[in-house]
């Protein structure tokens, strides 16, 4: 079967011509999610040099690998610590809260995942409530080389985590008698919503010393479940195609792809996204954002890395009914 790859929107019109849905369905098994990340992190492969690929824009910064069944970008470091909305953007639009820019349209990269035969799913919606954006799930894996010209591999959530600059929260009904929390001290307690509150990571030193002050049970509990909250944990969400979607310019009359302001990769929801990470995260504000940069595990600014996107197959029963995004009208 021929597979046309239309890159939509006006100019950005690639058409690769291969036979993309044959040799995805001839693919070997998966192997188990536990041996392909400990495969990647311990015996990573020199990637395919982009001859071996198939460019979908002028700059080769989006890549089609036919046979791997994978969207290769070529992007760079622009941040390595701070709080995320993106694990990348578009060059010039989010880089203060992506950790990786990408020279390229959106688009682009929405018509390479659909050259390997899947289809978008649905934005994130808001409103009357919450729902999930939905789609193919997409393995995210980072290849980068270090100064001593290894090659590396690991999945993109290494880089993240979840946010420790916030306030954790722990229910307290009230201090234990007699306790006064010291004003050099970073725990806080709100008597009108009954809240033992830290702001940030708390050592376990500084857990020893907020435990030393008090015998009471219920505190007691309160300053552990904030040691608790308050550790550095991985993001262990997925990415899914949402799609992103369209809006029509009022000055010109023209469809837009709505991902084009940036939201390519995203780790807080947006119902622009083209890749949306699979649960609530919100972008309302910084003390609202869910994830953040891991910084001893990014490579310096400006390292080049290649961001592979790996649908993860699934029997037609078990994948979402979405909408497809409507062709591009002609002019």
């Amino acid at each position: 079967m021929r597979l046309l790859v239309h890159v939509f929107l006006g100019s950005a019109c690639v058409i690769a011509t291969a036979a993309c849905s044959a040799q995805l369905a001839d693919e070997k098994p998966r192997l188990p999610e536990a041996e392909v990340l400990q495969k990647s992190a311990t015996d990573p492969a020199p990637p395919k040099g982009t001859d071996d690929l198939i460019p979908l824009n002028t700059a080769k910064t989006v890549l089609l690998d036919k046979e791997g069944g994978k969207v290769i970008l070529q992007t760079e470091v622009v941040l390595r610590a701070g709080l995320l909305e993106m694990l990348c953007c578009l060059k010039q639009t989010k880089e203060h809260e992506s950790i990786l820019s990408l020279a390229a349209e959106a688009r682009t990269v929405h018509a390479g995942l659909l050259a390997l035969g899947i289809e978008p799913g649905a934005p994130v919606k808001f409103i009357p409530e919450y729902q999930p954006p939905s789609g193919t799930q997409i393995d995210i894996f980072l290849m980068w080389r270090d100064e001593s010209g290894k090659w590396h591999r690991e999945p993109a959530q290494k880089w993240i985590r979840h946010s420790t600059r916030r306030y954790f929260i722990a229910e307290l009904k009230s201090l234990p008698e007699g306790l006064k929390i010291p004003e050099s001290s970073d725990l806080r307690f709100d008597p009108k919503h009954h809240e033992l509150l830290w702001f940030g990571i708390m050592s376990a030193d500084q857990k020893k010393e907020l435990l030393s002050w008090s015998d009471d049970k219920p505190y007691r509990t309160a300053v552990e479940k904030l040691f608790e909250l308050s550790q550095l944990k991985p993001m262990d969400a997925d990415w899914v195609f949402a799609g992103s979607g369209f809006y029509r310019d009022e000055e010109t009359g023209k469809e837009m792809y709505r991902a084009e302001g940036g939201d390519l990769i995203c780790v807080a929801n947006f119902a622009s996204a083209t890749l949306d990470v699979r649960e609530k995260s919100t972008q309302s504000g910084d003390e609202g954002l869910s994830y953040e940069a891991w910084e001893e595990r990014i490579p310096p600014l400006g390292t080049k890395v290649r961001v592979e996107l790996i649908p993860v197959k699934k029997p037609a029963a078990d994948l979402p009914d979405a909408p497809s995004i409507p062709k591009q009208p002609r002019e």
